[in-house]
């Protein structure tokens, strides 16, 4: 079976997510939009920065997503952060729900992006990191940083 190339463009990163979580798992989930929402994510209108996602009634919502009012939308446009509801299947939502609650993981949205005509979100399994542990990736990035300066000048 030949399998089909698949076309995914990235429309925004939360790169805040990276910086203060610890992310351990990853999943897919499709997100429930308005026209003119979508208009407006072409557009690259949108910001994962302070989003997040809370489970209830056995359904996942994703909150504080900024997305901005698609400027020819005028009385269709929606509320820029409005609680928008994620489409994932029911057991892989039954198991965040358990680690959520058990484990103290948080969820939260990592990247935004189009597969085919669709807007796909990555969702993070996370876990919240210290000022230490941050401090320690800063190191860890200087000192890589360092030794690449440093080959790169022994190479010429």
């Amino acid at each position: 079976m030949a399998e089909k190339k698949e076309n995914m463009k990235t429309i925004s990163v939360n790169k805040k997510a990276r910086h203060d979580y610890f992310i351990e798992e990853s999943f897919e989930a499709g997100i429930e939009l308005v026209g003119t929402e979508v208009k407006s994510i072409r557009q690259g209108g949108v910001n994962l920065k302070d989003s997040w996602c809370s489970i209830e009634d056995g359904e996942i919502f994703v909150k504080q997503m900024h997305i901005s009012p698609y400027e020819k939308g005028n009385v269709f446009n929606k509320d820029p952060i409005r609680v928008r509801k994620l489409l994932m299947h029911k057991s892989e939502i039954n198991r965040l729900f358990g680690l959520v609650k058990q484990k103290d993981y948080t969820l939260i949205p990592i990247s935004l992006y189009f597969k085919g005509s669709r807007v796909k979100m990555q969702l993070g399994l996370c876990k919240g990191k210290k000022l230490y542990d941050k401090r320690d990736d800063a190191a860890k990035r200087d000192a890589t940083r360092e030794m690449d300066r440093a080959l790169k000048q022994r190479q010429r």
